[in-house]
């Protein structure tokens, strides 16, 4: 009925289910009726039915990793949701920020969605960019920012002006080294990434609790990522 099949049984929908398990979990999350593990609605609610159930609270970690536990009995795969349960929750807007960090935070965060241009970026926004990166992707078509554009018109909103430049970044503010960890930035740092012969190859500027503000590569757009998600991290640099 759901998997198409009648030997064995295949996880289905957006969440994966086993038609066996759906028996007994799916829920109608839609109000159409119809109990579908293929709907994400549907899927949604019934993945809440089925963590929750037996009175688990999942605000309580050793009951949150029971209840991956029941998705997949492999402590490996438990750790990884987990990771990525830690990574969702703290990609959202910083807490309470002030003055200039503020003023950068809150800039950069504001130009989620714009798409990465290879050259793109300028103090007053998004522009057009250039030809062309390493691997022959032109911005002179692209309106947006690649990374150290960003971090330059962030900065620019505070009154402090950047070269257009990873590398050249680096030069600024007080150096944040990598061996001090990602523990030791700040919001509004900036979080360098560098190369194996060791040149600073990319920038976004920190958030807190692992994260920054990210304009990562052609075909993407400035999101919020974890810093773990770029190689090479080569500290850091607080400029306010």
């Amino acid at each position: 009925k759901w998997d198409g099949t009648a030997s064995g049984e295949r996880a289905v929908g957006p969440f994966q289910f086993l038609p066996s398990t759906w028996e007994g979990t799916g829920r109608d999350g839609n109000n159409d009726g119809v109990r579908d593990p293929h709907n994400a609605d549907d899927a949604a609610l019934g993945a809440a039915v089925y963590l929750c159930g037996h009175g688990r609270d999942l605000t309580n970690v050793a009951q949150l990793r029971s209840a991956i536990l029941q998705y997949n009995h492999s402590g490996t795969y438990a750790d990884t949701v987990l990771g990525w349960i830690s990574r969702y929750r703290s990609a959202g807007t910083p807490g309470h920020l002030s003055g200039s960090v503020a003023t950068v935070v809150n800039a950069a965060l504001a130009e989620r969605g714009a798409p990465y241009s290879w050259g793109g970026g300028t103090a007053r926004g998004r522009s057009f960019g250039i030809c062309c990166t390493p691997s022959g992707k032109s911005g002179v078509s692209v309106y947006g920012f690649d990374c150290s554009g960003l971090t330059l018109y962030a900065f620019a909103k505070a009154g402090i002006r950047l070269p257009h430049n990873a590398d050249a970044q680096a030069a600024f503010g007080q150096r944040i080294p990598a061996s001090a960890g990602q523990g030791a930035l700040k919001a509004g740092d900036l979080v360098f990434f560098a190369d194996g012969s060791g040149v600073i190859y990319h920038v976004g500027i920190a958030l807190g609790n692992g994260t920054m503000v990210n304009a990562p590569r052609p075909g993407t757009v400035v999101r919020v990522d974890a810093i773990d998600a770029m190689s090479g991290y080569a500290g850091g640099a607080r400029l306010l």
